[in-house]
């Protein structure tokens, strides 16, 4: 694409100024030209706008001689591109001060020595800058008709960057906030690439204004950043722009960058709606499955989007994770929890993918369900290699990203299976790992369903019935300790633990002998002295294993 803009130097090339000549000024032939005004009166300023070319015939100079350095200190302020005078009508020269002036602001001052007609001159600089401006919206038509192309054959934000590099062969900048900031050519140097990114982060992303204004920010070595705001949805995604040096126009590569954002804009807009609509058909699928919906498995993992059902060629485990925040709920920084339920789907799905485990993933409040596929690597592949995998993401996940975490994961997995409609099963197994995950007295036995030992038994008893044997066998000694205040729950709990070691069991406790005598006597007179016989131990522990799991309490 041409440029489209018109300078002084141009215009003192044109066939209708070949008899002017540039009398003071040369240092600002560079400055554009806009548009050409006639202007005989001494009071300028209000009728003349940045980049105006005048042309005169000197009449203010012989009417209003008090105030003809006036008249050129209202051009210079305006801006204006320059004065053009044609001598031989009203004046025959140019006064030395008006000279000076010219000179010393770098104001071009061209003059006419003959009388020339200014219709011919307003005509020709016109009808360029019309045609160059027709030009520029043929070109600019052209350009978005490329970029509309790409936004339809692809998801592709490197396609646009490219192709807004060609129009204007300068440095493309893509700096996201959901995304990874992109450069176009990539061999921009480190310190180049630091020097933007930390311009973004310091006047562009800590003022609001700034985030949905475009911009024009100053950077070393006399260059300068166009930028745009991407906004979809009155949110900014992200910024587009381009790097050039501070002499080039800005008009048409700013036309450019503005297009390109609007386009970018329509693309992330499709990206977000097709995120948005993969998530609900995840979240979909995942709730079919928890309510046993799907039979079908060849239906089943085409919804995942796995391929065609082959007898055992793949491990399927479905778990839950949940965060367990502490202090009361009205105490919580809604916007941190929701932050952290964020970044922590974002760490899973990065760790998931990065352990080649295809994964559909639901959040539901404060927790995550997970369902987990991996192809057979061969035929020796057991589901102990799915669990070690599993087991590693997790023990990640519970490395806080930054800092301190302030809360604490739970999570659970149930039976892993070689069907994806043997999912729901495994989901309500996960349910009761995290159960014991979660119960404050319970040391964590294991992460899956088949790790968790007798607790397997005790979740499959009813509570009602749990809760009368847990009484028939403890109601006593919970009754004497909790008037008495001897621990001797706690006591019996690490006796039995020590397999009747009392010189363990006192250690264990950080108690002295005699003490742990004492309670020992009267745990023989509360339970009777049989209460270390086979039979009875087993009750005793089984009850001591299902109290914190019931209740929640601590011995």
């Amino acid at each position: 694409m041409g440029g489209f803009t018109l300078y002084v130097r141009g215009v003192l090339e044109r066939p209708v100024f070949q008899r002017a000549r540039l009398i003071a000024g040369a240092g600002g032939i560079g400055r554009k030209v806009g548009w050409v005004h006639i202007l005989e009166i001494a009071n300028v300023a209000p009728f003349v706008t940045k980049n105006d070319l005048i042309l005169t015939t000197g009449l203010w100079l012989r009417h209003y001689e008090q105030q003809r350095l006036s008249y050129m200190q209202q051009l210079i302020r305006q801006e204006a591109a320059g004065l053009c005078v044609e001598l031989g009508t009203s004046i025959e020269n140019i006064p030395s001060e008006i000279i000076e002036l010219a000179d010393a602001s770098d104001f071009p001052l061209i003059v006419f020595e003959q009388p020339v007609r200014f219709v011919e001159i307003t005509q020709d600089i016109h009808g360029l800058l019309i045609n160059q401006q027709h030009q520029m919206l043929k070109d600019l038509e052209a350009y978005s008709r490329r970029l509309q192309q790409i936004t339809l054959q692809s998801t592709d934000v490197n396609a646009i960057l490219h192709v807004l590099y060609e129009y204007t062969g300068q440095q493309v900048v893509y700096h996201s906030t959901v995304d990874t900031n992109k450069f176009v050519p990539r061999g921009i140097s480190p310190a180049s690439v630091e020097e933007i990114t930390a311009l973004y982060r310091q006047q562009v992303e800590s003022d609001e204004t700034a985030q949905q204004e475009a911009g024009v920010f100053k950077l070393p070595q006399n260059r300068l950043l166009l930028t745009q705001p991407v906004i979809c949805l009155g949110q900014t995604l992200a910024h587009v722009g381009v790097v050039i040096s501070a002499q080039q126009s800005q008009d048409r590569i700013t036309l450019l960058v503005d297009y390109t954002a609007k386009s970018l804009a329509t693309l992330l807009l499709r990206m977000l709606f097709l995120e948005e609509k993969m998530l609900r058909d995840q979240n979909q699928l995942i709730q079919d499955i928890l309510n046993h919906q799907i039979e079908d498995e060849e239906e089943a993992r085409a919804r995942m989007g796995l391929r065609s059902s082959k007898q055992g060629d793949m491990w399927f485990a479905a778990g839950i994770i949940e965060m367990e925040y502490s202090g009361e709920e009205g105490e919580l920084d809604r916007d941190k929890v929701e932050s952290d339920q964020q970044d922590l789907l974002v760490r899973l799905r990065a760790l998931l993918k990065k352990a080649a485990v295809h994964n559909l993933l639901m959040q539901k409040g404060s927790r995550i369900y997970i369902l987990c596929a991996r192809d057979k690597a061969a035929r020796e592949d057991t589901s102990l290699l799915m669990q070690q995998t599993i087991h590693k993401i997790v023990e990640r996940l519970q490395l806080p990203a930054t800092g301190a975490a302030l809360f604490r994961l739970h999570a659970g997995f149930g039976l892993i299976r070689t069907r994806m409609t043997d999912m729901h099963r495994s989901f309500k197994e996960a349910e009761q790992v995290l159960e014991v995950s979660r119960s404050a007295a319970v040391v964590r036995k294991g992460l899956f369903y088949d790790r968790i030992g007798v607790y397997r038994l005790l979740k499959a008893i009813p509570a009602e019935a749990l809760g009368s044997f847990i009484q028939d066998q403890l109601g006593p000694l919970m009754a004497y300790d909790q008037e008495h205040h001897l621990h001797l729950l706690q006591t019996l709990d690490m006796y039995l633990k020590c397999m009747g070691s009392k010189n363990d069991t006192a250690k264990a406790l950080y108690i002295h002998r005699q003490t742990l005598y004492n309670r020992l006597d009267k745990l023989n007179e509360i339970l009777g002295e049989d209460f270390l016989e086979p039979e009875r131990r087993v009750c005793l522990e089984m009850a001591l294993l299902a109290l914190p799991l019931l209740t929640g309490a601590q011995y």
